[in-house]
């Protein structure tokens, strides 16, 4: 479904991305795990048309997607909900989600896509008239996640949701993106977390300072000893 090759992304003279390779199959859950700075956030906001390639080529469904506009590639069925939430502090809950839903069929899917959000985090329905400045932590995390749904994306790429909530709060959002992922959609998801991500994950990327340094199975990475000491902790 998604392909990234050789990609090379530069802020100013410095390069953050040293030729990223990487595939989601559709269907999957694929991690992509690192230390802060290594370029997680980079990759993402690149293929989200956010940041522009220098090098390299991204490919969603066959398409060459590099060279379009983050609306296009959001109208083309990727989704990405950012890093810190990013929410509309002064708009309702309710207003937030429905600025999600940004593309055609988007919009006409509005009302039946709202309901899957609320059926995902019945939390959201109870506070859907709140202003999302008040609302706490995890709630607007929930809140971000449900407007990434409301694009009706076939991808969903996932930056660090689970930063700054509580266990109890982590364990109900990786609940949740299992729960996203069973209903049909692929994800792409950036975690340091890294323990839960490949626990979730069918297949993980391992990026240090730009360049993907290992990969494979979730389960096989787990195993790997590196992996252990340098991630987990073991």
């Amino acid at each position: 479904m998604l392909r990234v090759s050789g990609l090379q992304t530069f802020y100013g003279d410095m390069q953050a991305l040293h030729g990223v390779t990487l595939e989601v199959r559709e269907g999957e859950v694929v991690s992509i795990i690192g230390s802060n700075g290594a370029g997680k956030t980079t990759t993402l906001m690149t293929i989200s048309g956010v940041l522009r390639p220098r090098r390299g080529q991204i490919e969603f469904d066959g398409r060459r997607i590099d060279s379009l506009k983050p609306a296009e590639i959001v109208e083309a069925g990727l989704g990405h909900v950012p890093e810190g939430r990013q929410l509309f502090p002064s708009m309702t809950l309710e207003e937030n989600l429905t600025m999600g839903a940004c593309t055609r069929r988007a919009r006409a899917a509005r009302t039946q896509t709202l309901e899957r959000v609320y059926h995902l985090f019945p939390r959201l329905r109870e506070r859907r008239h709140q202003v999302a400045g008040t609302l706490s932590g995890g709630e607007q995390q929930m809140v971000a996640i449900g407007r990434g749904l409301m694009s009706c994306p076939r991808l969903l790429m996932l930056d660090e949701p689970s930063l700054g909530l509580s266990p109890m709060l982590v364990t109900a959002i990786f609940d949740i993106i299992q729960e996203i992922n069973r209903g049909g959609a692929t994800i792409l998801l950036v975690e340091q977390n890294v323990f839960r991500a490949l626990k979730l994950s069918h297949r993980g990327y391992i990026l240090e300072n730009g360049q993907i340094v290992a990969e494979g199975p979730s389960q096989q990475l787990l195993r790997d000893p590196q992996v252990r000491t340098a991630y987990l902790g073991l």
